[in-house]
C-alpha cells in the first residue's frame, strides 16, 4: 500500500482548552517528533475561512504526519501518548488517512510525501501548500478570499479547511473532493484559474507544493459525523 498520510484535526471549546492548545504549539514539537513511526510532521493552526486565509481561527488545530503504512498510522493515532493529549483535551477531533498519489514542490525545503499511482475512479483530496512573498501580500489577500468563498459554496465538496504554520505567510489548504472531475471543473473556474496564472507570472511563492491522494479511511468525527459519510469509499 505504500506511505500513509494522516492528518488530524482537534477543535477546542472554552478559554482554557484553547490557551492549552496555544501552548501546545510549541510544547508538542519534541513529542511529536519521536512518535514511533512518525516521518514528516507539521502542527498547524487553522483559519477561518475555506483555503488560504489571514484570519487565525484558535479553536481548531491540525496535525499532518507521514507514516509508513496505515497500521502504524492508526495505532498512532489512537494510543500515542501526544495524540492521546490532544485527544483528551478536544471537545471533538477527527482524522483522515489519506495515500498520495502525485505531489510535486517542497515542504520547509523538503519533499514530503511519495506518491504511488493510482488509476481508481473515487473521492480524493488535494493539499496546497505555500510560501507567501511578503512584497505580494496585500495583492495576494485581495484576490484569494473570492476562491475561498467559491470553494465555501460548491456542495460537491465534502470537507475544505485552512489551516498554517505561520499566518499571513505560511499556509494551506485542504479539500475533499467526490471525483476528479469536480476537482477539476472548479480548478478551472475564473477566479481560481485567474490566480493560478498570477502565481506563475508573479512568482507569489517562494516555495510551494501541491499533492493529491486518495482518500483511505477517517476515524472519529466532525461536526458531529464523518465528513466522509456522503462519499463512496472503495
Amino acid at each position: 500500500m505504500g506511505q500513509i498520510v494522516s492528518l488530524s484535526f482537534y477543535r477546542f471549546v472554552g478559554l482554557s482548552a484553547r490557551v492549552w492548545a496555544l501552548w501546545m504549539m510549541g510544547a508538542a514539537r519534541r513529542p511529536l517528533g519521536r512518535t514511533p513511526g512518525i516521518g514528516f510532521w507539521k502542527l498547524c493552526g487553522s483559519g477561518v475561512g475555506h483555503g488560504f486565509t489571514p484570519t487565525a481561527a484558535p479553536s481548531v488545530i491540525a496535525i499532518l504526519a507521514t507514516w509508513p503504512d496505515i497500521t502504524t498510522a492508526r495505532s498512532n493515532i489512537g494510543s500515542a501518548p501526544i495524540f492521546r493529549r490532544y485527544q483528551d483535551h478536544a471537545t471533538e477531533s477527527w482524522t483522515v488517512f489519506l495515500q498520495p498519489t502525485a505531489a510535486r514542490g517542497k515542504w520547509s525545503g523538503e519533499t514530503p510525501f511519495s506518491p504511488v499511482l493510482d488509476t481508481n475512479s473515487g473521492p480524493l483530496a488535494a493539499l496546497t501548500r505555500a510560501s507567501i512573498r511578503p512584497r505580494i501580500l496585500s495583492r495576494f489577500w485581495r484576490r484569494v478570499p473570492r476562491i475561498s468563498d467559491m470553494i465555501g459554496a460548491d456542495k460537491s465538496v465534502a470537507f475544505k479547511i485552512g489551516i498554517g504554520e505561520v499566518p499571513m505567510l505560511h499556509q494551506v489548504t485542504f479539500s475533499i473532493w467526490p471525483s476528479l472531475d469536480a476537482m477539476d471543473a472548479f480548478a478551472r473556474s475564473g477566479p481560481h484559474a485567474a490566480a493560478i496564472q498570477a502565481v506563475r507570472s508573479e512568482g507569489w511563492f517562494s516555495e510551494e507544493l501541491y499533492a493529491r491522494f486518495k482518500v483511505h479511511s477517517d476515524a472519529g468525527t466532525w461536526g458531529g459525523s464523518s465528513p466522509l459519510a456522503q462519499l463512496e469509499i472503495p
